[in-house]
């Protein structure tokens, strides 16, 4: 079926164009456009995330270099460096995080059943946090972070069992991280993970009233009263799983009711945790595994930053950088999908190295994935979690 196509134009064949264009006409991106489509600015930036492109201009040039085969691309001919610059900055970025969040939504439909945990769980578990992506002020001044800095944060909800995001937000860098937790719709009995960062017991109590459970770690001067203790059985690093109440009057009002004191030793890291839960019938051992599941999110932003191009950006504009943001994550949840419907054992960063060297090249993808035996050394010796 895709006799004659080029890699890039496979991938793309993976997208519906049906929900792209409800996305552009939900926002009138086509609105008296003749030439350059938001299809076509898409493509581009896609092109530019695929073959690791480092602006702009080396995006242009690398599509000038081939305007021979841009026709079979879907870009039809070669574009002036003006004119994506100019649809970055003017064009709805809210198009892209829509498709991105049809493409999420299609993913998590393949990936549903399946769960990368160890521990054997029916609810659903998600790990919450932010990364930040360091501007220049000069260039930047509407993302002033810190008095000589500017910054944007990717606000992310990550599912635990399959890598998946479930939210994204993006934001300047001066926006705190606990104003997130305003934000997301809590499902019922479903868990919600998060660092120290997130404390703020009148949200924690929002998400107690959905029926949800909180996982996240205590704060060194955490205050609280004890009302009881449970037994626990040392030898699995658990040092003590109390119930305990807030001590400090004014902020009991926020969160009244009891909840449970988990302190867990890791010999592995010689560190003492103290977690914080509303779950009082897990085992207090879950407890700290799902809590050191956690780490999986910070691999993630790892690995959007080492291999989508979202630390250098190709617009100065609020409305050029969630642009590019949202089509980068929109490219990552692509080969998630591409990945899963080709049932490839390939990782992540191996499949994008054999699409970025294979751009142009006409292979079927079962074939090239297939007749590929990639290894990358530096990815495979790790002592993190692995993202899929």
């Amino acid at each position: 079926m895709n006799q004659g196509k080029y890699v890039f134009a496979q991938l793309m064949a993976f997208v519906s164009h049906n929900d792209f264009n409800k996305c552009v006409t939900k926002y009138s991106g086509d609105y008296k456009i003749k030439d350059f489509s938001c299809w076509n600015q898409f493509l581009c930036m896609a092109f530019g995330q695929l073959t690791h492109r480092e602006s702009l201009s080396d995006t242009i040039t690398c599509l000038k270099i081939n305007s021979a085969k841009l026709y079979h691309l879907g870009i039809c001919k070669a574009v002036a460096k003006s004119t994506l610059s100019i649809a970055n900055e003017k064009r709805d970025w809210r198009i892209y995080q829509d498709f991105a969040l049809k493409l999420i939504d299609e993913a998590r439909q393949l990936y549903g059943s399946e769960n990368q945990l160890e521990l054997d769980i029916k609810q659903d578990v998600f790990a919450l946090d932010a990364t930040v992506i360091d501007l220049c002020l000069n260039l930047f001044r509407w993302a002033q972070f810190r008095r000589k800095k500017a910054a944007v944060k990717i606000h992310t909800l990550l599912d635990l069992k399959n890598s998946i995001p479930e939210i994204i937000f993006i934001t300047g860098g001066s926006v705190h991280d606990v104003n997130i937790l305003d934000l997301i719709p809590f499902k019922e009995d479903s868990y919600y993970v998060m660092d120290r960062a997130y404390i703020d017991f009148q949200r924690l109590h929002r998400i107690h009233l959905a029926k949800a459970y909180f996982i996240l770690r205590a704060k060194s001067n955490f205050k609280f009263v004890r009302v009881s203790s449970r037994k626990v059985d040392k030898t699995t690093g658990i040092r003590c799983d109390q119930v305990i109440r807030l001590k400090n009057q004014l902020v009991s009002t926020y969160y009244p009711e009891s909840f449970r004191r988990i302190k867990y030793y890791d010999s592995e890291q010689d560190r003492m945790f103290v977690f914080l839960t509303n779950n009082t019938k897990a085992k207090a051992v879950e407890i700290a595994y799902l809590y050191k599941c956690r780490w999986q999110i910070e691999v993630f932003f790892k690995w959007i930053k080492q291999h989508l191009k979202i630390k250098s950006f190709w617009g100065h504009s609020p409305n050029a950088v969630k642009t590019q943001i949202w089509i980068a994550i929109s490219v990552y949840v692509l080969v998630i999908i591409v990945k899963k419907k080709l049932n490839l054992t390939h990782s992540m960063y191996e499949i994008l190295q054999i699409v970025s060297t294979n751009i142009f090249d006409k292979t079927p993808l079962y074939e090239l994935f297939s007749k590929t035996e990639y290894q990358n050394i530096k990815e495979r010796i790790y002592n993190q979690l692995n993202l899929f």
